[in-house]
């Protein structure tokens, strides 16, 4: 991509972010605001006396609950016009001497004459299926020029996940609509959506597997290079019974504790067996003639590929390929109902008997 088209792409971005109503959507998420508040004020060992670089501060409002958490100094970085109406939340809940708001992209950012490297990096830089806009790049570039060595990433780590899903509201709620057969209404809307994913709440009940695991990311060490091609193929054994229509996609995001004895920090999860965010998830929706009902502990296979789009970074293209579970090499022991992977079980069993 050309400087300029870079700089086109980023203009609409950043442009698209002085709609009020999309921070609206985000200020309502009330999974979102929980737990970056419960990771932030519940950290206030980690936050006090600190300086803080909030990347993409929007609203402002993570930058004062750093600042409501005991930060000396946090800059706010904001590539929009947003950044005048966060100045003026900052002055709005007194914390005007603490947070210092700065209008500029962080690539464009440079820390005050004599200030030395932050202790903690916050942002809300995620997308649906977490990657989608690429702000995670901005946090990157933040967290390898003006972070100190031993500092903190909030969050600091993300997950994506993956499941078969079924999708009735695409597929079966038009096969009877007030009486009426709708089926092909439903096949063309499916064929006018078919270049993108659908980004919709599945619900809980509506997933065919728990989900695995595509790529887990460490905030602290990634790289945007990692960023450009994420692969996974798996053979995943069905939990639920169901119709096969989609594969859904998810994130979750973990925070640092204070608690040095505490594993696990604060998680902010997109699964749909939790409270509902405005990223709902990302659904790609299968041909019809490739739908199947499955039934517990039948196997199937599929890859799909994420690759940063090469006209917009901050796009990806997404693509599911449909395996053959014969061909495909399972993991062992594998619980499915396939008669080489029964008889594998068996062996392996025996051999722990015997042993």
């Amino acid at each position: 991509m050309s400087t300029a088209d870079q700089n086109s792409t980023n203009s609409v971005y950043f442009d698209s972010y002085e709609d009020l109503e999309i921070h609206q959507l985000m200020l309502a998420d009330k999974p979102r605001q929980d737990a970056y508040q419960s990771a932030i004020l519940g950290g206030k060992d980690l936050f006090k006396d600190k300086t803080v670089l909030d990347v993409g501060t929007g609203t402002g409002i993570l930058s004062i609950f750093c600042a409501q958490a005991g930060a000396k100094k946090v800059y706010a970085v904001e590539a929009s016009n947003l950044a005048r109406l966060a100045r003026e939340v900052v002055k709005e809940n007194g914390f005007e001497q603490v947070i210092e708001v700065f209008e500029c992209k962080v690539e464009d950012f440079q820390l005050p004459p004599g200030a030395d490297k932050v202790d903690i990096i916050v942002s809300e830089w995620m997308g649906f299926f977490l990657l989608h806009e690429g702000m995670l790049d901005s946090v990157i570039y933040a967290r390898d020029k003006f972070l100190k060595p031993n500092g903190f990433m909030f969050p600091d780590t993300a997950s994506i996940l993956v499941a078969p899903c079924s999708v009735p509201s695409r597929f079966d709620d038009f096969d009877n609509l007030s009486g009426v057969s709708m089926k092909t209404f439903g096949r063309e809307l499916r064929k006018q959506k078919a270049d993108k994913p659908e980004i919709l709440n599945v619900a809980a009940e509506h997933l065919l597997h728990e989900g695995h695991i595509m790529t887990w990311l460490d905030l602290k060490e990634v790289s945007t290079e990692d960023l450009n091609s994420i692969d996974m193929k798996e053979v995943m054994v069905i939990q639920n019974p169901g119709k096969f229509q989609g594969v859904c996609i998810w994130f979750d995001c973990t925070f640092p504790s204070a608690d040095s004895n505490q594993v696990d920090g604060v998680v902010l999860s997109t699964n749909p067996k939790c409270p509902a965010t405005h990223w709902k998830q990302s659904v790609i929706l299968l041909p019809e003639d490739a739908c199947e009902e499955v039934d517990k502990l039948d196997p199937i296979a599929f890859s799909l590929n994420l690759t940063r789009n090469s006209d917009n970074c901050r796009r990806y293209n997404l693509q599911l390929t449909l395996l053959d579970v014969e061909q495909e090499e399972h993991g062992l022991p594998c619980d499915c109902v396939m008669t080489k992977c029964i008889l594998m079980k068996a062996h392996l069993q025996k051999m722990e008997v015997d042993q």
